[in-house]
Order: structure tokens, then sequence, then C-alpha cells
């Protein structure tokens, strides 16, 4: 059976317009992409995701702005910085002169002195004490007498030692355990000597009858005569330790 062109044709054109539909449908279909893979540790995020998520890491440990508090140092006996004798005469070797500074019981080179005088008894040794007496160079400018340096050397440091030695004696058995407990003055005793008084020509503190008060190595105390402290440059020295001859 003979077909015409027509009939051959429409067969054709009907196949073309299903081809042309399918391909505008899928042109116009929206791309669909591929789920990410997760990576592994980062619990089924993205790579991107995860790479927002993750925490920082902490800073390292900042320097404080400021520097820490210094340590406390030890403490030091503050006598140990001080000479045991204030200086006595000026950079040129002349004698610092006398002022009228009333002398302080409290002063730390006064209690060393006594330390020293103290040990001086407990050890029998008056050499020890030596600072603690009146100077030399003190006792040639206050005292109104012929040869003052001979007087201080032969009479005053003479009973000073023999004085020192008989209060070693004294205390006996407990003399060298012996340690200085304080010093007794009675403050109301405190005079300024004018000049001319017992035979000075320049004027001083004086101080009489004191008691210089000792514990011995049992924990009791014993208390000595200290006769006569007198002051030079505003600091206390002992001129007689037990009576005045």
């Amino acid at each position: 059976m003979n077909r015409s062109p027509n009939t051959i044709r429409e067969p054709c054109r009907r196949a073309a317009r299903i081809c042309l539909f399918a391909a505008l449908v899928s042109c116009a279909e929206p791309r669909r992409e591929a789920a990410p893979v997760a990576s592994a540790g980062t619990g089924g995020a993205t790579p991107e995701t995860a790479r927002t998520t993750q925490h920082p890491p902490a800073p390292p440990p900042s320097t404080p702005s400021t520097p820490p508090p210094p340590q406390p140092r030890r403490l030091r006996d503050a006598g140990a910085e001080l000479p045991l004798v204030p200086p006595l005469l000026a950079a040129n070797g002349t004698a610092l002169p006398q002022t009228q500074d009333r002398p302080r019981l409290d002063s730390a080179g006064f209690q060393r002195r006594l330390e020293r005088l103290v040990e001086a008894i407990a050890h029998d040794d008056p050499e020890r004490a030596l600072p603690a007496f009146f100077p030399l160079v003190a006792y040639e400018q206050v005292k109104a007498i012929a040869a003052p340096g001979r007087d201080w050397r032969e009479r005053l440091v003479r009973a000073f030692q023999r004085d020192i030695h008989d209060y070693h004696r004294q205390l006996g058995d407990d003399a060298a355990g012996a340690t200085l407990a304080r010093l007794v003055v009675d403050e109301r005793k405190v005079r300024w000597m004018d000049p001319g008084a017992e035979g000075n020509r320049l004027g001083y503190y004086r101080v009489t009858r004191s008691r210089l008060r000792l514990r011995l190595s049992s924990g009791a105390e014993r208390e000595l005569e200290l006769t006569s402290l007198i002051s030079w440059r505003g600091e206390w020295y002992v001129v007689h330790l037990h009576g005045f001859g």
C-alpha cells in the first residue's frame, strides 16, 4: 500500500516536537549539586563549615604590664650598719665641736656600746668596752685642766678597767652567760652642765646613778651601777662605771 508524502512526514514532525519539548523541560529544571562528602573528624560538617566552627588556639599567657613586687629583703640589725663611735674628726683631721643635742637612750650606737660594755664584764676583758667610754678627743676639749689626755688615761680609764674586773668577779659563775637586758635611767636626773661646772670649759648633758641590768644564763636578772654618763655630740658615753673614785 502506497503512502502519501503527507502521511510519512506527520509522524516525523510529531517526533521532532516531542524531542524539542523534552529539551526545553531539561533546560528549565534547576541543576542539583551532589552533596559534599563530610571529612573525617568534623562531625559531619563540610570542610568549609569545619574551618569556621573550630575554636582558635588559646593565646599564650600574657606578660604582666607591671613587674611583680620585690621580695622582702632580710632584715639586718640596724646597729650593725653604724660605727660603734660616730665620727669625732672632720675630714681635715680637726676635732668636731660639741653640740647641745640631747642624747637618746634608744640610739642604735649607744645600745651597741652598752652591749660591748656587758660583753667586757662577762669576759673580763675591759678592752671590749673602750668604745663605750668617753672619747679622748672629746675629753681634751671638755676639761679645763692641765694635761687632760694624761688624766683620761691614768685616772679615768684605769678606774673604768678596774670596775669591769670587779663586776666580773661579783657575777661569779654567772658572768660568762650575761647579756644586756636594759639600762634603767631616771630621765629627771638628766642635766645640761654649763661651762665652768665640774672643771669643764664646754657644756654637756650628764646623768648619774643609772642601773645596768643584765640577764644571766639562769634567766635571772642582776643590776649593776652605772655611775655617770655624759654626752658628746648627741651621744651618751660612760665616764664613771662604779663610783667617782
